[in-house]
């Protein structure tokens, strides 16, 4: 660096670039996990759920020789409503030199209205006559989706199952489900399409494909933030106060010649709504619909489920499946969050050490939260002038 004083490393990567609005507004998976174990149980690798909020749990900490060891530690956590996933096709792809290459697709009989919309633009102007014609072949001609079953069974090597989300079953304003491609790992190729089509227009739930204390990786589209400046998007210093026309810039964006500006000098524009992944993030407790229990410890013997006193903030309540993530998660509230089989072997002590969770706030979010639950402070502050006449 020709003129620095001192060494300083630039500001912003540019691994990310271009920094432009996502075409993928749920994540998308770009690569599954390596389908190696052919004696393993034929399972499903990735799972979609709705970002609802974030809360903090108490943990005590097993970690030997570190300070933190069998102490309390408060970690933010992140909550995911993952209502049950319905499969309703398999695809099959055989592997080329130029990577894979589909080979045909057997669709379920019958498809639910809310994937339905994921086929139209309008709904309620169309005829809504999609798969009409391929549920009557179903009905009738049933050896055909058998035949196109055996044809991948015999020319596929890699087998994946289309489901989609049953959105109806959140209280979201939308009402088109999330359609997502899900590779099946494990045993021989007969054996995943067998599995593909016991579970067609069956619902799969999140505990089925993972687990406590598993490690995952999430794919999402970060929030948007709109147009930014350079000092925000890339984290450039502000110049001195004195200085002519503005502070919050870059002084020199680079030399005469050649006579055009670099792609590696910051530049104002979109910062946020980038599709992102994030690996070996940590489930510390996944909930199941309708139990009352759900946030209850060993420490903590109040029985509370998972929604705040309130509510989450700008979301509402929990009533489906949930998974409580350790740390944060890429996105807006509301939006599609894609879960996924981690591809990195976890080898930090932090993946691997026991969970021991000691206690979940439900407290309120929208103020200073000084109860866990509506019982407790309707305990507290005693019934209302207006209910108790």
């Amino acid at each position: 660096m020709s003129h620095r004083k001192f060494e300083h490393p630039r500001c912003g990567s540019l691994q990310y670039l271009p920094k432009k609005r996502t075409k993928h507004h749920r994540g998308r998976i770009r690569s599954f996990p390596k389908d190696t174990d052919s004696k393993a149980p034929v399972h499903m690798t990735a799972f979609m759920g709705y970002k609802a909020g974030m809360t903090h749990v108490v943990r005590e900490i097993e970690r030997p020789g570190s300070k933190l060891h069998k102490k309390d530690a408060v970690e933010a956590v992140t909550i995911l409503e993952t209502p049950p996933m319905t499969v309703v096709g398999v695809v099959g792809y055989v592997e080329t030199p130029n990577g894979l290459r589909s080979l045909t697709t057997v669709w379920a009989g019958h498809l639910s209205d809310e994937v339905k919309r994921r086929f139209y633009k309008n709904w309620y102007r169309s005829k809504r006559k999609a798969f009409t014609k391929y549920a009557k072949k179903c009905a009738e001609k049933p050896q055909d989706i058998e035949f196109e079953l055996e044809r991948i069974k015999k020319y596929c090597q890699v087998v994946r199952v289309l489901a989609h989300t049953q959105i109806r079953k959140l209280k979201l304003r939308q009402k088109v489900a999330n359609l997502l491609e899900i590779q099946l790992n494990g045993g021989e190729v007969a054996e995943k399409v067998d599995f593909a089509k016991n579970l067609f227009e069956q619902e799969v739930a999140v505990d089925t494909v993972f687990s406590e204390g598993e490690v995952l990786d999430i794919c999402s589209a970060t929030r948007g933030h709109g147009t930014q400046g350079v000092v925000s998007r890339w984290g450039v210093t502000r110049l001195p106060r004195k200085t002519h026309r503005g502070l919050r810039k870059v002084a020199c964006i680079g030399s005469w010649h050649p006579a055009r500006v670099s792609t590696t000098v910051a530049r104002a524009g979109q910062k946020g709504y980038h599709h992102r992944t994030e690996i070996n993030k940590r489930v510390l407790r996944i909930g199941k619909k309708g139990d009352q229990k759900s946030c209850t410890t060993e420490i903590d013997l109040t029985e509370k489920s998972i929604t705040p006193v309130g509510g989450f903030p700008h979301y509402g309540e929990v009533n489906e499946d949930w998974v409580m993530i350790k740390g944060c998660v890429g996105g807006a509230r509301k939006r599609p969050i894609t879960l996924r089989k981690s591809i990195v072997a976890a080898t930090k002590r932090s993946h691997l050490e026991p969970l021991n969770v000691k206690f979940i706030d439900t407290s309120s979010k929208y103020g200073h939260g000084r109860f866990q639950t509506l019982e407790e402070k309707n305990k507290f502050l005693g019934t209302l002038a207006s209910k108790s006449s």
